[in-house]
């Protein structure tokens, strides 16, 4: 795709109604998972255009107008992806989907990064969310009976990876090298993409943790929200701290059409695939605006920040044997500064964070303790006592 060929949807042109927004939901198990995934991915990419958005109105009098005509659209998008989540998905059904757009979606990027130390980044943080959807599954099954391969669909192992119990790290120990400023566009796209989907999990634990009544489910999603904190610095650390605020805003228009796009191509849903197209051209629009803004107030061209070839479109799929290769490699490596490092060499400050927070014991590991991933869950225990 050619990003200045096509201007898209005009804005004033991106029309919305209530019962355009909060329409027929997704099928929780008619529907494949993929969809799922791309729901989950979108929603997160739409909601991290405001939170950018917002944080740039308060310091830029002279764009808060055209900002605030570009989030109306953005906010109107974001509801119409949120409300495909179908309302028979439970809060930790949602959570184990979290979990796999987070494995799958990293696992995909992690192959398809150009440059080796950002690759690196991605598989570490690959292995801590395959622990959390293990842990996650193990709750899953405490307090709801359920096999949590139902949401999987079978494309995404149940294992351990790096124990959340070993992730908890000095702050320090979670920034990471930021990409070069004539990185390749893949490269600025997946970190805009990742940091994205990683803060609307954040997110999300932090505002449905507190409302389970068990106490092991509070401290779980309490313990892994913080890790999830962890990852936004980790990613979100990889982005040029030398990009002024409209290209950080133009990057992600970019990502946004990117990821619509990657999307359309391989949706299952006729409908929905019908609506990821819509939405693309509605992206190119808002980034065809946020580029006249940079040539107003920056005297630039567009082109010059959206430099290259947009990369192939991302493939929703399972990344099994990948994970499990990575599994196999790296679930000793820890982080010491930027670095990537054996277990035996973190820092001394990590350390003494670790056993500070763990004091009173680990919730993801009391969480799994005698929890063995078995298939049917329930249903196979059922016939398990009738025999």
């Amino acid at each position: 795709m050619d990003l200045f060929a096509n201007r898209g949807v005009p804005l004033e042109k991106q029309a919305f109604t209530w019962k355009e927004m909060v329409g027929k939901p997704i099928s929780k198990l008619d529907d494949e998972a993929f969809t799922r995934v791309r729901v989950i991915l979108m929603n997160g990419l739409e909601r991290d255009a405001l939170r950018l958005s917002h944080i740039g109105a308060r310091m830029n009098g002279e764009l808060r107008r055209p900002l605030a005509e570009l989030r109306r659209a953005e906010q109107h998008q974001a509801t119409t992806v949120n409300s495909l989540l179908s309302a028979d998905h439970s809060p930790l059904e949602t959570t184990i989907a979290h979990e796999q757009v987070a494995v799958e979606v990293t696992a995909e990027v992690a192959q398809r990064e150009p440059d080796a130390y950002l690759a690196q980044v991605y598989r570490f943080g690959l292995l801590e969310d395959l622990d959390h959807l293990y842990r996650y599954s193990a709750l899953l099954d405490r307090l709801e009976g359920k096999d949590s391969n139902n949401i999987l669909q079978g494309h995404t192992d149940i294992v351990p990876g790096r124990p959340a119990v070993d992730e908890h790290r000095a702050p320090f120990d979670d920034v990471r090298r930021p990409f070069d400023a004539d990185a390749p566009l893949a490269s600025k796209l997946f970190a805009t993409l990742i940091t994205a989907a990683e803060y609307q999990t954040h997110d999300y634990y932090m505002t449905i943790g507190p409302t389970f009544a068990d106490p092991i489910a509070r401290q779980l999603y309490a313990e892994i929200a913080s890790i999830e904190e962890q990852h936004v610095t980790q990613y979100s650390s990889l982005l040029n701290p030398r990009l002024s605020f409209l290209e950080l805003m133009l990057l992600h228009e970019a990502t946004e059409v990117y990821g619509y796009y990657s999307c359309a191509q391989t949706e299952s849903n006729p409908r929905l695939r019908a609506l990821w197209e819509r939405f693309c051209d509605y992206e190119l629009g808002h980034l065809h605006l946020v580029g006249d803004l940079i040539r107003k107030y920056e005297r630039r061209d567009p082109a010059e920040v959206l430099d290259g070839v947009l990369p192939a479109p991302l493939e929703f799929k399972s990344q099994r044997d990948f994970v499990r290769e990575v599994l196999e490699a790296e679930v000793n490596l820890r982080a010491n500064g930027y670095d990537f490092v054996p277990r035996e060499r973190e820092s001394d400050a990590t350390l003494a964070y670790r056993l500070r927070v763990n004091a009173d014991g680990s919730p993801s590991t009391q969480v799994a303790t005698a929890y063995h991933w078995t298939s049917g869950t329930e249903l196979n225990r059922s016939i398990r006592r009738v025999a």
